[in-house]
């Protein structure tokens, strides 16, 4: 495979522009084995009264991972995850996400993930996450025209 530097989908729910998503940063460089990031969920994130939607708290978890895998060997995508939810995690409170890659073997990197409200764990994550090559992006229009954007690859429909 190519060796290609990290980049992301400006409408990515998880770290793009998207007036929906989280915004969560993207990591500092290439190659970084470690993830941290402050976020805070809103009304819009809801589930029960005042309690973060369970698969909102384990979408935020897959983007804490997938971010990492990608910056650590571009490009990846989430072969497995396990979320395990420990707390209810609440609306309207900065919480700390965390990842890091506790392996990586061939095209799988091994990833755990955490949720926190200050020290206390309220969600976690192990993920398994698969190097891909950049066509496994280009079959759709929107992965067409962002590699050749990026790369100038043909982006014929």
């Amino acid at each position: 495979m190519t060796k290609l530097e990290p980049q992301h989908d400006p409408a990515c729910w998880g770290c793009g522009e998207n007036p929906i998503g989280l915004h969560l940063p993207r990591p500092s460089e290439p190659g970084r084995d470690t993830y941290d990031a402050e976020l805070a969920f809103d009304a819009r994130h809801q589930g029960g009264p005042g309690i973060v939607h369970g698969g909102v708290v384990s979408a935020a978890l897959d983007e804490a991972v997938g971010l990492l895998a990608t910056w650590y060997a571009f490009p990846t995508v989430t072969a497995r995850i396990f979320v395990r939810y420990r707390k209810p995690v609440p609306i309207d409170t900065v919480l700390r996400l965390e990842a890091h890659v506790v392996g990586a073997s061939g095209r799988r990197i091994r990833a755990v993930a955490a949720l926190r409200e200050d020290d206390e764990v309220l969600a976690e994550a192990k993920a398994a996450m698969l190097r891909v090559p950049l066509e496994h992006f280009l079959g759709t229009p929107e992965g067409r025209a962002i590699a050749h954007r990026l790369y100038g690859r043909p982006s014929t429909s």
